[in-house]
């Protein structure tokens, strides 16, 4: 592989059609450099989003999780009811194939949760689930939710935000661009899904976190 420049041998490394992407939106001069500068700068704040999002995902599960043992008991992922609840799709994700592929040879209730997928705990919040779960329990398990928003009002943004998040998040684990993305709109529904739990958490998670600098210093 000869390259004329060590830029160029990053290109080819790369490759032509990934550096692209950096290209297209770059103003800097020459390109090259600054494209490779904005792919460094969206690898970092990548990794630097991980953190806040490992956060957000383990308050809202353990929400969820409190949710279910009020209703199901402590044991919820072995419980017949609960399963024959959630749906069960041909196609597409398949909450009840998750929950039974998780608990194999799991024997307790915590070593499950971490088993279940992002996208498990977002299904839990929608319409489907307001009666049961829901009406009862979400401001228990989130006690600092808005007053003045009905349930389902409530219910539905949690949904809409974990979708975005799952989005990023998704577009993370895979390595793909996320500069394109309001980064400062996702710290802060990050940041209001923690608080809805835990106010002194999301505080915890904005002073032990980088993301938010490394968002001001994006390349041109």
């Amino acid at each position: 592989m000869a390259s004329n420049s060590p830029d160029q041998a990053i290109k080819e490394a790369l490759s032509a059609a990934r550096l692209g992407t950096y290209e297209a939106p770059t103003t800097a001069v020459p390109m090259l450099p600054g494209a490779l500068a904005l792919y460094a700068w969206n690898a970092q704040i990548s990794a630097a989003m991980l953190a806040p999002l490992h956060l957000c995902e383990v308050v809202m599960r353990n929400a969820v999780s409190d949710a279910l043992v009020a209703i199901y008991g402590a044991d919820w992922p072995w419980s017949i009811t609960f399963l024959t609840s959630l749906p069960n799709p041909p196609m597409g994700f398949n909450p009840t194939k998750d929950l039974t592929k998780a608990r194999h040879n799991k024997t307790t209730t915590g070593s499950v949760i971490p088993e279940l997928k992002f996208v498990f705990w977002q299904t839990m919040f929608t319409r489907r689930f307001d009666v049961r779960i829901w009406n009862p329990h979400l401001r228990v398990v989130l006690p600092h939710l808005n007053p003045h928003k009905t349930t389902q009002q409530l219910r539905g943004l949690i949904y809409s935000e974990l979708e975005q998040l799952r989005k990023l998040r998704n577009r993370i684990a895979h390595h793909e661009p996320i500069f394109l993305r309001n980064l400062p709109d996702d710290f802060q529904k990050i940041h209001d899904l923690i608080a809805f739990r835990c106010p002194i958490t999301s505080a915890w998670m904005t002073h032990n976190q980088q993301a938010q600098a490394l968002i001001a210093t994006r390349p041109p």
